[in-house]
């Protein structure tokens, strides 16, 4: 792919992010390449629909759940109306900086790499969640012979139709390990820079009602 004719979509699954929603956004559209916005509202209960209903932003298209089905969920929603060369997954709790998009498009561009990961220093991490992710990467690599440093990362860019043809499944945070599982099935070798990383306190997922889908979903894409 060509830098001239490369276009990224940026898949942005939202859920009461009303505090942050207006930031991410300006932050995304500010970014130097050409893109377009795909933002999926899965059915918040703040006020982040309507945030999102009144913004005027070059490329920016939402998409509005009827009711919460989780982040995959969205994530395939937004991947159906994708109409981007390669696909990016950028939460909207201001974590991760959209900055660092030319660092992950660069290794496409320059290197001809095929998937690009953006893998981040877990230490400001609270304890569980930095080991959790660990124990979830180190699980990954040993059953799919990766060597990979953060397989839970926001940030993986795939080329769009390859994005779509994995089919995911999962409706909730399991489907960051689906997504690595089914790569690595394929034999596809995921290329890794590093990012920034801003932890939020306040995070969504459950260590433990999140963590024992995605151990599920890696042993089942690997052994059944």
């Amino acid at each position: 792919m060509e830098a001239l004719t490369l276009k990224l979509s940026v898949l942005m699954p939202v859920f009461n992010e009303r505090d942050s929603i207006q930031e991410i956004l300006r932050r995304v559209a500010a970014v130097p390449v050409s893109k377009e916005i795909i933002v999926v509202n899965d059915c918040s209960s703040d006020g982040t629909g309507e945030i999102l209903d009144k913004l005027e932003i070059e490329g920016l298209r939402v998409f509005h759940h009827p009711h919460n089905q989780g982040k995959g969920a969205a994530v395939r929603t937004a991947l159906r109306e994708a109409t981007g060369d390669v696909s990016i997954i950028q939460d909207a709790d201001l974590e991760y900086d959209p900055d660092e998009y030319a660092k992950l498009l660069s290794p496409i561009l320059r290197d001809g790499a095929q998937v690009v990961y953006g893998f981040r220093n877990l230490d400001g991490q609270k304890w569980l969640f930095r080991n959790g992710n660990k124990f979830l990467t180190w699980l990954t690599n040993i059953l799919y012979g990766g060597s990979l440093h953060d397989m839970e990362t926001c940030y993986k860019l795939i080329p769009t139709e390859m994005f779509r043809s994995l089919e995911i499944r999962c409706n909730r945070f399991d489907m960051e390990p689906e997504i690595t599982a089914k790569l690595l099935k394929r034999g596809c070798r995921i290329h890794e820079v590093p990012i920034s990383y801003l932890p939020r306190g306040d995070k969504k997922l459950s260590a433990w009602r999140d963590g024992m889908p995605a151990l599920w979903t890696l042993f089942k894409l690997r052994f059944i």
